[in-house]
């Protein structure tokens, strides 16, 4: 991997312009010529927190296609042209960012600012459906709303250190966003502390663990945040409807981009309806388009939550 990617560097470093005249995809990573701030970012919602506190003066590329898989992503060339090119690189961290240590050593950028977003907060290990704590760090830590305002404040910091010039600009919008992150956090501590159950069920993986932290909420589920599998064993399965019979749970939950087979055959087994609880770390084509946000995904599961809850 770094053999090809020094390989690979050096040749943009001498035609970069031929490089650049292959990215023409919907979602090119090349920018344009102008003094604006470039930043790239690896999934959606630090691409939405950048957006929201840059506004226009910056220019920003999404590296994880729209409609894509996060777990299984691996750079192309042209988002490794990106990244040589930006002055900020903002990426999670975690299993599935392992790729990013050999690109950085790779690229010649050496003005580049590298920002890890779970170095800006308190890092949970993944459990097991049976609640057991494992060696491998949770890397969804965007999940929480709590979380998402400090990692606001500490990309907003180096943003300012960097451009200096819109430091004003940069701390107006940060103020104005972490305000609704704030709101609507409260809502959901309003929810959970009026609600019928503390408990969620997932019929999925669970990428949430940050999230109910937050809330002190128990859950139930079929598989931890990163796992791979597919299947879960029968043995889990019975349990979880045993579950959702006994404590007459309503909702089961499944993620997007999730075909929800395995909620599905709880909610057949049960008296529960299946909902999608959105993990906000990829968005559909088509929702990307109309301009969703990661305000809005919480918001639709803040609405999900209530059914689940009451």
């Amino acid at each position: 991997m770094k053999k090809f990617l020094s390989l690979f560097l050096a040749f943009v470093c001498i035609v970069p312009l031929l490089v650049l005249s292959g990215c023409n995809s919907q979602y090119s990573n090349s920018f344009t010529s102008n003094d604006k701030l470039k930043i790239v970012t690896t999934i959606f919602p630090y691409y939405d927190f950048v957006r929201n506190i840059t506004a226009d003066k910056a220019e920003i590329k999404l590296l994880l296609s729209p409609g894509s898989e996060p777990h299984s992503y691996e750079p192309s060339p042209s988002d490794i042209v990106a990244i040589e090119n930006c002055d900020v690189f903002i990426y999670n961290g975690g299993e599935s960012d392992e790729w990013v240590e050999g690109v950085l050593e790779s690229i010649e950028n050496k003005n580049l600012t590298v920002l890890k977003m779970m170095d800006y907060v308190d890092v949970l290990n993944e459990r097991t459906p049976e609640h057991t704590e494992g060696d491998e760090p949770d890397e969804h830590i965007w999940t929480s709303l709590r979380n998402a305002q400090k990692i606001v404040r500490g990309i907003t910091e180096e943003v300012c250190r960097i451009d200096a010039n819109n430091k004003s600009v940069y701390e107006q919008n940060r103020d104005q966003y972490i305000s609704k992150l704030a709101e609507l956090d409260h809502k959901f501590s309003d929810t959970v502390k009026d609600a019928k159950r503390k408990v969620m069920v997932f019929g999925d993986r669970f990428p949430f663990l940050y999230f109910v932290n937050d809330y002190n909420l128990d859950y139930e589920c079929a598989f931890p945040g990163c796992s791979s599998e597919t299947e879960p064993s029968i043995a889990i399965v019975s349990r979880l409807i045993d579950y959702v019979r006994a404590e007459k749970i309503p909702v089961v939950f499944y993620l997007e981009f999730s075909n929800g087979k395995i909620a599905q055959i709880i909610s057949e087994d049960s008296d529960a309806t299946t909902l999608q609880f959105s993990s906000c770390h990829n968005v559909t084509k088509d929702e990307f388009a109309d301009g969703v946000t990661y305000i809005s995904l919480m918001k639709q599961n803040l609405n999900a939550l209530k059914e689940a809850l009451y």
